[in-house]
């Protein structure tokens, strides 16, 4: 006959297999092409990416635009140039995102 001391070390013995299994998962970054806007600041562009959005009732099609302040270590680009961000860990207050050279 199984006692209720027994049952409970089973159930512990398995949760705790069972946290072992699910280890690691893997961080699927945001990537972003745009326009640099400005380069004013000091390692800092501003990105303006565009996207196009569809209404959900006329299905008309719109562009709708966001700016981004991203990282330039080496101060590589200058307004105008075409650039591929990436996301990263915050570096300051709005700016989360780095250039990929």
């Amino acid at each position: 006959m199984v006692t209720k001391k027994e049952v409970k070390s089973n159930k512990k013995v398995t949760t705790k297999v069972d946290e072992t299994v699910a280890v690691a998962k893997t961080v699927i970054k945001k990537t972003f092409n745009g326009e640099v806007v400005s380069d004013k600041m000091n390692k800092t562009v501003v990105v303006k990416v565009d996207s196009v959005k569809i209404h959900p009732r006329y299905k008309k099609r719109y562009t709708v635009s966001k700016k981004y302040k991203v990282h330039d270590e080496k101060e590589q680009y200058k307004e105008g140039d075409k650039v591929k961000f990436i996301e990263c860990r915050p570096m300051s207050k709005d700016k989360r995102w780095r250039v990929i050279y």
